[in-house]
């Protein structure tokens, strides 16, 4: 994320302090789950004396929790706060025994995400032993061209979002490898017309993540689920069947709470 600086790295004097908290709370990742206050400052652009500042307020209120090395890590009072976002909760709430269901019957990685701007976010996986590595975590976000929720997505995403998404320069991660938008664009026609996304990665580990949409009662896609498995686990013959059944049985459970509530 870009910053507008000035001399000295200082943020804009007028900069909100809620902003700059946001700031700090942007710059954990998996791969950075415990910063420094020095740390913290270097990746935001923050002040080293404000961004100690905030981190002891965010730690008082439980947004941060600082541990015995002097770090800070993301506190559990954010996950509290995450637990009650409607978007979140109510559909992870009815597709869970399902995404249940699924995982018992696959034996792989079972996720549910929904979209946030321009990326797919994890609000609910259920994780199997031998299924290979993940690369995003429940609450994590990942690419919407790289990934098989994501495909599910961004081809359900409305037609002015879409345009503007196949502008960008893309690249499928972590090979890097780039993405032409044509070739991007004629996968999503295929997952419109097939209602189902598949995207294969070879880095850490080959694996095969196949996806399907959820719909409200409006009918917008409001969600994708996937069943994310090493290379060569996955049978998409059976599983796509399946798939399929279960994300209609949610969408339109989904449709009948919005109905009675």
């Amino acid at each position: 994320m870009e910053h507008t600086t000035q001399r000295g790295g200082r943020p804009p004097s007028g900069e909100p302090v809620l902003d700059r908290a946001f700031r700090l709370l942007d710059a954990f990742s998996d791969e950075r789950p415990i910063l420094t206050v020095t740390e913290l400052s270097e990746a935001t652009g923050i002040p080293l004396s404000s961004a100690f500042r905030l981190a002891q307020h965010l730690a008082r209120r439980g947004a941060l929790e600082r541990q015995p090395s002097g770090g800070y890590m993301i506190g559990l009072r954010m996950l509290e706060y995450a637990a009650l976002a409607p978007r979140g909760h109510g559909l992870r709430a009815i597709a869970l025994p399902y995404m249940e269901e699924l995982h018992r019957a696959t034996r792989q990685h079972v996720q549910l995400a929904v979209r946030e701007k321009d990326e797919a976010v994890i609000i609910e996986r259920l994780s199997a032993k031998d299924a290979g590595a993940v690369l995003y975590y429940p609450g994590g976000r990942a690419p919407l061209h790289g990934t098989g929720v994501g495909l599910v997505l961004l081809a359900h995403s409305r037609p002015e979002f879409l345009a503007a998404y196949l502008q960008q320069e893309l690249f499928l991660e972590p090979e890097h490898v780039p993405l032409p938008a044509s070739e991007l664009s004629e996968t999503l026609g295929a997952v419109r017309r097939t209602g189902l996304a598949s995207m294969s990665r070879t880095l850490p580990s080959a694996a095969t993540s196949i996806a399907a949409p959820i719909f409200d009662r409006t009918g917008a896609c409001v969600a994708a689920m996937s069943v994310l498995g090493a290379d060569g686990s996955v049978d998409a013959t059976r599983l796509e069947p399946a798939l399929l059944a279960l994300t209609r049985v949610i969408s339109r459970d989904l449709k009948r709470v919005a109905t009675t509530s």
